[in-house]
């Protein structure tokens, strides 16, 4: 059983980056940014059902019995660089749920990125054929996008895929919030300005989760904003240094409400040329502050 599958291995790295797959996704989607985060080890989530995995079923305990699974992995890898997550889509609430074990054991991450996934505590539309039906299911994968319509009509391609898609889904409509201690990690939940699936303040409710540093960010494009984005422009110009280990997450920078430390200029604050939580967008990026959100 292999949850993690490290992209790129550097032992110099500034940070160790685990991403988190969609409902549907494998590791080779994150395959891209390997090559395009010099600085970054990057590993990624390995769900089963697919890709080497293919014959293996859901885990047993759901969503966030496999959180937990993926939990004890990153632990058993934990050493002193910098921890970073990022999760798109239901792979957001499966990073949440293993960032939240993994604090309960004394690690905290450096920095966790939700994409395109209202925040765990949100209403969600839970439409029940979705988990059972292979054709209301390929119709979901066209509507947000990401999934190309001829694909979806190839039998073959169906039978192999929509097995495992139907089962994150199932997952997924099963996953149940559970109220607990929020991390204490900085959180940055990002999502598409056409995604038809999430809006902002569903996005922007993560702050909730967090008593660390928080930003919302929106971006151009829809549900999977991602394909034609670089990784580079959402993680570079968030790296805070410091160990994995809670309480050593490195200098606090404060957020959008004031919470957090001196807002002294903070590691990697070269990299996009600003001090504290004063951080310029990227181009093509909105960044939410308190006025943008009321």
């Amino acid at each position: 059983m292999t949850w993690l599958q490290c992209l790129r291995s550097d032992p110099r790295a500034r940070r160790r980056l685990v991403c988190f797959p969609h409902a549907g996704g494998s590791a080779s989607y994150f395959r891209r940014w390997a090559s395009e985060l010099r600085t970054t080890e990057v590993h990624a989530v390995c769900y089963p059902g697919r890709a080497a995995r293919i014959g293996e079923a859901p885990p047993a305990g759901g969503l966030t019995g496999m959180a937990a699974e993926i939990a004890t992995v990153v632990e058993q890898q934990s050493d002193e660089t910098p921890l970073v997550f990022f999760g798109h889509s239901m792979g957001a609430l499966v990073a949440f749920e293993a960032a939240r074990r993994l604090e309960a054991r004394g690690i905290a991450l450096s920095h966790l990125h939700v994409s395109a996934c209202p925040s765990p505590r949100s209403s969600r539309v839970r439409p029940a054929d979705l988990d059972e039906d292979t054709d209301a299911a390929a119709a979901r994968l066209l509507s947000l996008g990401g999934t190309d319509a001829e694909l979806l009509s190839d039998p073959a391609f169906r039978q192999l895929v929509m097995p495992y898609v139907i089962g994150d889904f199932r997952m997924l409509s099963a996953y149940e919030y559970r109220p607990g201690p929020p991390l204490t990690c900085r959180v940055s939940a990002v999502v598409g300005d056409a995604d038809p699936s999430v809006s902002t303040a569903q996005s922007a409710a993560w702050r909730a989760e967090t008593n660390g540093p928080f930003r919302q960010l929106t971006v151009p494009g829809g549900h999977f904003y991602l394909a034609d984005r670089a990784p580079g422009q959402l993680l570079e110009g968030g790296t805070v240094t410091g160990s994995a280990r809670a309480g050593g997450v490195g200098v606090p920078v404060a957020d959008q409400q004031g919470r957090g430390g001196p807002t002294e200029t903070r590691p990697g604050a070269e990299l996009d040329g600003a001090a504290g939580e004063e951080a310029v967008a990227h181009p093509g990026v909105r960044e939410y502050g308190q006025a943008g959100l009321r």
